[in-house]
């Protein structure tokens, strides 16, 4: 069973999954309070440089795996791995959502030109 307790760790869950995407794609991982992997949810998007983060969706899937905790990632095909203002706006508005009811996101990552970026480690979560 997969325990992520690091970006490091969701890092190494993601990368084969979002590196080389050529249209934004974004992953959902589901954690139980142990931090154990219970689901992983991909949402493509038809845009190159555009995905709009499916909060209904996120949340529904998160109360229907009784999941504890959230990782989730996505990537930039143009090469930045820096969040955009709307990646930060949406990022935290699914969070407060989340705490409102008991669920944790941990982090979001964001890949881009082979590289990676962590809202936590910025400070953004």
């Amino acid at each position: 069973m997969t325990i992520i307790r690091t970006a490091a760790d969701a890092a190494g869950l993601f990368e084969p999954l979002l590196a080389g995407r050529t249209c934004e794609t974004m992953l959902v991982a589901h954690l139980d309070a142990g931090r154990r992997l219970l689901k992983l949810v991909q949402e493509d998007s038809a845009s190159e440089d555009h995905i709009d983060m499916p909060i209904r969706a996120i949340v529904s899937d998160a109360l229907r795996l009784g999941s504890a905790g959230l990782l989730i990632a996505h990537c930039h095909p143009s090469g930045d791995p820096s969040p955009s203002e709307a990646d930060i706006a949406a990022t935290r508005g699914l969070a407060q959502m989340l705490s409102q009811l008991g669920i944790a996101l941990h982090d979001h990552l964001i890949w881009g030109g082979g590289e990676w970026t962590s809202f936590r480690a910025l400070g953004l979560l």
